[in-house]
């Protein structure tokens, strides 16, 4: 969202609101791919961070970003995410991130509207949608390096 006077807010500075985040629902569902997942990019701060807004109708694939923490806000929908343990059948799937099936030996939060979530680099975490739900929330992805 751009701010009402550009020139009243420093440069870097944006504000979401919360309605227009919720309003990605409606955009975002139609387009869930294959994995039941959709997002849209919402802003890219350069090497430090970027926050994306995701959509999941379905599981997400057990998840390990060894130089990025998500920070995650809760916008709509509900899930459980696995936070810790070992990704299991861990496969590389670009420089510094595994992917896997699931999660060995993590512990289980239930997760609802609103609730804020930080996940260091190096943790492994997975969500899981109960069947017929769904989940959005915008991820603010920070490098560590």
């Amino acid at each position: 969202m751009t701010p009402t006077n550009p020139n009243a807010a420093p440069q870097g500075i944006v504000v979401w609101k919360s309605g227009d985040l919720k309003g990605h629902a409606a955009a975002l569902a139609p387009k869930v791919n294959a994995q039941k997942l959709a997002t849209q990019s919402l802003a890219d701060f350069g090497p430090t961070h970027n926050a994306t807004m995701v959509y999941r109708a379905g599981d997400g694939e057990a998840e390990y970003h060894e130089n990025a923490g998500d920070f995650t806000v809760v916008v709509a929908g509900a899930c459980s995410l696995v936070l810790g343990g070992r990704v299991k059948d861990a496969r590389a799937t670009g420089p510094g991130e595994i992917r896997g099936a699931s999660i060995e030996g993590g512990q289980t939060y239930e997760i609802e509207p609103g609730d804020i979530i930080n996940i260091p680099a190096k943790t492994p975490h997975q969500v899981i949608v109960p069947p017929g739900g769904w989940i959005m929330y915008m991820v603010v992805k920070i490098n560590t390096v």
